[in-house]
């Protein structure tokens, strides 16, 4: 997607966003810190905002049980695909960006006509860390 005008607010939240650590952030937190940055930009306008980077393949939306989280990503705009991989130990949510399962997304288009949407695509696992310290226990 072609990302011609972005507002003054769009881009405070963006780089608001990629300033944060691992580029991942809750709307209230981003809302927290564009405040003590001296913005005048509230959390309505900051989920809004959000939502239409997400649109835009600026951001991935995380749902977790606590709520949702938000992850810059600038993989589409540069042509690449990727993909969110969670550990369903610790709960960790990381960005893969990784072209190995194109070949599958091909697949399941051609094949039984649905189309990936790489940029939803959450995969659930034990991470490395989590799955060490198992086998440590064992």
């Amino acid at each position: 997607m072609s990302i011609s005008y972005m507002t003054r607010q769009q881009q405070a939240v963006l780089s608001c966003i990629q300033k944060c650590a691992g580029g991942t952030a809750t709307a209230a937190e981003l809302a927290e810190i564009l405040h003590g940055e001296g913005q005048a930009i509230g959390l309505t306008t900051v989920y809004r905002q959000l939502e239409k980077l997400e649109k835009q393949g600026l951001v991935h939306k995380i749902v977790t049980d606590e709520g949702a989280q938000y992850q810059f990503c600038d993989c589409h705009r540069r042509g690449h695909d990727c993909f969110l991989m969670k550990c369903e130990h610790c709960g960790k949510v990381e960005h893969v960006d990784c072209d190995h399962l194109a070949p599958l997304y091909s697949h399941m288009y051609e094949a039984h006509h649905f189309r990936i949407n790489p940029q939803r695509t959450l995969f659930y696992g034990i991470c490395r860390t989590c799955a060490e310290e198992a086998e440590g226990r064992e």
